[in-house]
């Protein structure tokens, strides 16, 4: 059996037994995980990032042209840049071209068309955050946002996905410079079992315990859901684009636009415009106190006091044990324990056949420190899984069943075993 990540072994502990059952097929999991569907987001230095500058320039020749060109986009991606940081008050200083030079870093080009004399091009520019702040007259830091996952939902065509086929939802995220937002994203780049764990459907799930897990394993603290929905109005016409901000394991709502694409090679730009007004919408938030990580999702699980003592209760008091005699006669003084907590853990198992739930149940519930053994959920020619009620922590129960002869393999707060 192919070697699981940590990702796969969440997905199919909580997923139900549909998804164990892929666990245990091997080949039929690793087919909906593996394939080139994953797009790596780019990385993101804190630098300033203006885009969309249009120029249309003559020179003496292509190459003066493109000169005048890169200098004519550099002064106008300072005024954009100086608008963008003090939301259009005033008129950005006057800066010479060799100033302005020395804080580009990096030019992107977007689009160009280069004649003998002539260069008309949509140019980005990359500014050096730590030689433009003084020059924008900005003091400190901005604040960031607590880790949120990032998941992009796309539907077209009828169909919803996230991760699951290269979409350009997935690369405009991808290729969006976040060192610039307020908020701290968690991209997913979409391999391995992201495309188990992030699907359009777990946007609507409301189970704690689930996002919890998969919060962990990205490491966020709450999760942002950017929605875009394309309608194509006719084929090589224009899109229609309808984009939604929510946040959170509720799915709140925070905001809605629409943009029009005139044709399909102008949706990339149209998706990317999108992305810096969603990120605008989640800035904003972050500013009105909203984008705060749910407590619910971070709360620890506690266990209700009460239904300890309840269940002690119903157990009897424990019999008083004697005390030992030592070799010389004397009692030696009995060893106060302390009895260890009852946690409960979901156990994966193969049932090929009927017979084979009822003897993993007997198996399992004869490992020492078990207290109860139930079944959740039954997949005769599968995995099942159980609940088990265990005096003690996960890895101790692992070892209790390896001393009943299983072998087990431990996932995040789950175990799977088989003879």
């Amino acid at each position: 059996m192919p070697k699981l990540s940590r990702k796969a072994w969440i997905a199919a502990g909580i997923g139900g037994a549909s998804a164990l059952a892929l666990v245990f097929a091997g080949p039929a999991l690793l087919a909906q995980i593996e394939g080139d569907r994953g797009i790596a987001p780019i990385a993101s230095n804190g630098d300033f990032e203006v885009g969309g500058i249009e120029v249309n320039v003559s020179g003496d020749n292509a190459e003066d042209a493109r000169m005048k060109g890169w200098r004519e986009a550099q002064r106008k991606g300072w005024e954009k840049l100086w608008e963008h940081n003090h939301l259009g008050s005033g008129g950005a200083p006057a800066l010479d071209d060799g100033t302005i030079d020395s804080l580009v870093s990096a030019v992107v080009v977007e689009k160009e068309e280069i004649g003998p004399h002539r260069y008309i091009a949509r140019l980005g520019l990359i500014f050096d955050r730590a030689r433009t702040s003084q020059y924008l007259g900005l003091q400190g830091a901005h604040a960031k946002s607590a880790p949120m996952l990032v998941i992009p939902v796309l539907y077209q065509g009828g169909a919803g996905s996230v991760f699951e086929t290269r979409t350009p939802w997935q690369k405009a995220w991808a290729d969006f410079r976040t060192g610039e937002s307020v908020i701290d994203y968690v991209r997913p780049n979409g391999g391995g079992a992201d495309s188990l764990l992030l699907t359009a459907g777990q946007v609507s799930r409301r189970s704690r315990n689930w996002w919890r897990l998969i919060l962990d394993e990205f490491g966020a603290a709450d999760v942002v859901v950017p929605i875009a929905r394309l309608e194509r109005q006719w084929p090589g016409g224009p899109i229609r684009g309808t984009f939604t901000a929510r946040y959170g394991p509720d799915n709140r709502f925070l905001g809605s636009f629409q943009l029009t694409a005139e044709s399909e090679d102008k949706l990339p730009a149209m998706l990317a415009d999108a992305v810096r007004r969603i990120d605008g919408i989640y800035a904003g938030a972050l500013a009105n106190g909203q984008l705060t990580p749910d407590p619910t999702i971070n709360m620890a699980t506690k266990i209700d006091p009460k239904l300890i003592e309840q269940a002690l209760g119903q157990l009897g008091p424990a019999p008083a044990a004697g005390p030992a005699a030592g070799p010389d006669g004397i009692p030696a003084a009995a060893a106060s324990t302390t009895a260890a907590p009852a946690t409960t853990f979901i156990v994966q198992f193969a049932t090929p056949d009927g017979a084979a739930v009822d003897s993993g149940l007997a198996g399992v519930r004869a490992a020492v420190g078990v207290q109860g053994v139930a079944t959740t959920s039954i997949a005769i020619g599968g995995t099942s899984v159980m609940r088990v009620t265990f005096a003690g922590d996960l890895e101790a129960l692992a070892a209790a069943l390896r001393a009943q002869g299983w072998k087990v393999t431990q996932g995040a707060n789950a175990l799977s075993i088989r003879k």
